[in-house]
């Protein structure tokens, strides 16, 4: 910014956003004094480096108002769990899935948790069967990022939307 620029000639645009050229740095000064304005660096690495005519103190407040609105519009994916047992039954089921589609709706992911109980460790298949179904119901809707796995007595597969 003024006087802290270290190059001998840079490309000056002017304070109603034309092109003057590539003029010196002392000339561009010249004329940000003129303005009244600062003299400031937008583009150091181009050959010459682009100066633009502005009231920095301006420029800073619109660059961080930028800033807070693209931070208040992005989206934080968060990871939603959904649990089940093996023999869930049909009206359950499909509670389970209207909560599924919610959440993939919203743009989260969702975790899909089989909890195996006793003697129903003996029959993992059931558990597959049922992560499957969920698989091909919500086909159209989600991309499956881990597919289904056994750690201890629970069957987990993550799904994100498409």
């Amino acid at each position: 910014m003024n006087e802290d620029i270290d190059v001998d000639n840079v490309r000056l645009i002017d304070a109603d956003g034309s092109q003057v050229g590539v003029v010196s740095i002392a000339e561009a000064q010249e004329m940000a004094d003129e303005a009244g304005l600062d003299l400031v660096e937008i583009s150091p690495h181009a050959d010459p480096p682009v100066c633009k005519v502005l009231d920095y103190g301006k420029y800073k407040y619109e660059a961080q108002k930028k800033a807070n609105e693209a931070r208040k519009k992005q989206k934080i994916i968060e990871v939603k769990e959904i649990k089940m047992r093996p023999g869930i039954e049909e009206h359950d089921y499909q509670v389970k899935m209207r909560s599924v589609r919610k959440f993939i709706g919203n743009g989260d992911k969702v975790k899909m948790t089989i909890r195996f109980r006793g003697r129903e460790m003996a029959h993992q298949e059931l558990g597959l069967r049922v992560l499957d179904r969920v698989r091909e119901d919500l086909d159209e809707e989600v991309k499956v990022e881990q597919f289904p796995r056994t750690e201890g007595r629970l069957m987990t597969m993550v799904v994100a939307p498409k």
